[in-house]
């Protein structure tokens, strides 16, 4: 396995492939659909609304995941990966502002596999079904916006070896057929 820290770096994503199994460890953030939509609303799009992203998206890593409540004693619940494509209408835009990692479960569309490609950036799956296992991957939790949104709130998380295998690579190789 390798392993990669977050945020990331052009040099260890580019030589990634599809199909590498990875260990990340540092810094991601979760946003589901609710949290996506919620900031390109927030970026302009009428007066007086917020013109900058909720936490500095260049080279970050964004985890489709809107975590269980967290049991006593945990740092926190269930962690499990949602389907990606539901964020792939919001994708463009925030590889066009420097995200460069993105995690979740499933096939990504051609338009965002090419997209990755162009701003080599990189796709990894999380093991589906086994959200419970990977939160002991979590070693602190912060949240970072919209707590109005319950389980789809931004959250910061500090990770530590979180499994990974690499869905779509810098070069737009992906595990998927087309």
């Amino acid at each position: 396995m390798k392993k990669i820290i977050s945020p990331l770096n052009q040099k260890d994503i580019l030589v990634l492939r599809a199909g590498d199994e990875v260990l990340l460890s540092g810094y991601i953030y979760t946003a589901r659909d609710q949290a996506h939509k919620r900031m390109l609303e927030n970026l302009g799009r009428g007066k007086g609304t917020r013109r900058e992203l909720p936490f500095d998206i260049k080279n970050a890593v964004i985890y489709y995941c809107g975590p269980a409540k967290t049991p006593k004693g945990k740092v926190i619940g269930s962690c499990g990966p949602t389907t990606s494509k539901r964020m792939d209408a919001f994708t463009p835009f925030l590889l066009r502002k420097g995200l460069k990692g993105m995690i979740g479960k499933g096939s990504r569309s051609k338009d965002v596999r090419m997209l990755i490609k162009k701003y080599k950036a990189i796709y990894f799956l999380a093991p589906a079904g086994c959200g419970a296992l990977i939160s002991r991957c979590v070693k602190k939790v912060r949240p970072v916006a919209y707590p109005d949104l319950g389980p789809e709130a931004i959250l910061k998380l500090e990770v530590k070896d979180f499994p990974l295998i690499v869905g779509i690579d810098a070069q737009g190789r992906s595990v998927y057929r087309f």
